[in-house]
């Protein structure tokens, strides 16, 4: 029989109940549960032969098992998030046993406990802008041109006017993505500002001059949506995801001797 580890979801606080039966973890895994005090946090048992160290790396070098995966962990963080306030933990957090995980919560009690309390009654909303890199457009061909100008020099002399429109279509998008962001923002109780994703990931070759995340009280919701909806247009594409369970606002450094813990 091979080796089996523990991969973890998510952690909650005083969730009880049983793990969500309808949903399946990674690889078709079930979902159990394991608790210390009011923490409870939610696994799977997984084959090291495909989780282990060494195969692992190479999975993760192939898009589509990480994206299999991704949605996998993704379903479980967001059952559990409906129930109770939950810290989502990063994809592929595996340890070599149940009894380690209730190790981390007995040592991260109040650490955990106090990222729980932060984020309980506020939901997570995605909120990318995109803007057309020829928006600024290109001089008509031929425009303003003398008659003694040669082909060379114009040539030179449309690519500098292309550049230059670019260049000023770029900062009116980024400036513009800035008020977005600074507005709703002001809705939020947190906010993040993501590094814009690689054009492989997004499926767009538009530039992305936002990649924010807002922290929002679920009562606040239809605010942040009006919000948001106010600030389409513009010469920008306003593109709204969630909510979701709070992602980016409770990231924790599990510490070293998690780490090494960790399979």
């Amino acid at each position: 029989m091979a080796e089996v580890g523990t991969y973890l979801y998510a952690i909650t606080l005083g969730a009880g109940g049983a793990p969500p039966a309808d949903v399946p973890g990674v690889a078709g895994a079930p979902v159990r549960t394991v608790t210390h005090d009011d923490l409870v946090a939610y696994v799977s048992p997984v084959p090291l032969d495909r989780f282990g160290e060494e195969p692992l790396r190479r999975s993760l070098e192939d898009l589509d098992w990480v994206g299999e995966t991704a949605r996998a962990h993704h379903r479980v963080v967001e059952a559990v998030a409906g129930r109770a306030p939950t810290a989502p933990v990063r994809l592929v957090t595996i340890y070599s046993s149940e009894d380690q995980v209730r190790d981390l919560l007995h040592r991260r009690r109040d650490d955990f406990a106090a990222v729980l309390a932060r984020v309980a009654g506020r939901r997570e909303w995605g909120v990318k802008v995109y803007a057309n890199p020829v928006t600024a457009g290109s001089p008509a061909e031929g425009e303003g041109l003398a008659e003694a100008e040669k082909p060379g020099t114009a040539y030179l002399r449309r690519r500098r006017e292309s550049l230059r429109s670019r260049d000023e279509a770029w900062r009116a998008a980024a400036a513009h993505a800035e008020r977005v962001h600074a507005e709703l923002a002001a809705v939020a109780v947190a906010s993040r500002r993501h590094r814009p994703q690689d054009p492989q990931l997004s499926g767009r070759d538009d530039w992305m001059v936002l990649n924010g995340a807002y922290l929002v009280e679920e009562e606040r919701g239809e605010e942040f949506t009006a919000a948001v909806d106010a600030l389409r247009g513009q010469g920008v594409e306003v593109e709204l995801t969630g909510p979701w369970a709070p992602y980016s606002f409770t990231a924790m450094d599990l510490g070293t001797a998690d780490e090494e813990d960790a399979r």
